[in-house]
């Protein structure tokens, strides 16, 4: 469901949305309005049965990567927004990019970033609300890079005492993973839950890189 009746958006606004399982986007980076998303099914990420392929899990255990939170917002949006090769559009616009940059400083939106050889290669960025964590967007310019940031992100997820990750839809990528599709008033139920409970983002230090190993030992 999408509606676009015009408002002016705050980051409290935004919040309060996510709360009531509701998203924001926008056609192209060109288009400044903003419509709001209601998917009839929703993806999720079951916290407790998030699969890590063999491969991926040798790479993560490689510590090719430095792995890190919040070091750098503007960069990984900016990687986000980036074009594709299967499409040069982008649904982060300029008011996107500056809610969600509101929404970092005031300590509701996190990154995770992959470095190598200290440049960033990586990442993605969510909201977080209560024990409830909303991915919205994911990038790599080298293999692996955005599924090894996805790994970091379930396992601080696990660590922090999070409930509920969401991924807004299913995808044939997600679903390797273990992602789920659940329906509305199934979603809407344990979204409460979640937004209602406490988790810590910062159960491990974001100023430090995040061992690959200890990344692993937190999904068993």
């Amino acid at each position: 469901m999408h509606d676009r009746t015009p408002v002016d958006i705050t980051p409290e606004i935004l919040l309060k949305a996510y709360a009531a399982g509701i998203f924001p986007m926008a056609e192209d980076a060109d288009d400044p309005t903003i419509y709001w998303v209601e998917p009839r099914a929703r993806g999720v990420l079951p916290l407790d049965r998030f699969h890590v392929p063999r491969r991926l899990a040798r790479t993560v255990r490689s510590e090719v990567f430095e792995v890190v939170s919040n070091r750098d917002f503007d960069a990984v949006i900016s990687g986000c927004a980036a074009p594709r090769r299967d499409t040069a559009r982008t649904w982060i616009n300029a008011r996107i990019r500056g809610l969600y940059g509101a929404l970092f400083d005031a300590g509701n939106c996190h990154t995770v970033e992959v470095y190598s050889e200290g440049r960033l290669v990586g990442g993605l960025y969510g909201v977080s609300l209560g024990a409830a964590f909303f991915g919205e967007s994911m990038f790599h310019e080298v293999r692996d890079a955005s599924k090894v940031a996805l790994v970091h992100l379930v396992a601080r997820l696990r660590a922090g005492g999070y409930q509920l990750a969401d991924t807004q839809f299913l995808t044939d990528h997600l679903g390797q993973f273990g992602v789920e599709e659940v329906p509305r008033h199934v979603y809407k139920r344990r979204l409460n839950a979640a937004v209602a409970g406490e988790a810590d983002w910062a159960v491990w230090p974001c100023d430090r890189g995040v061992s690959g190993a200890e990344a692993l030992a937190a999904l068993d």
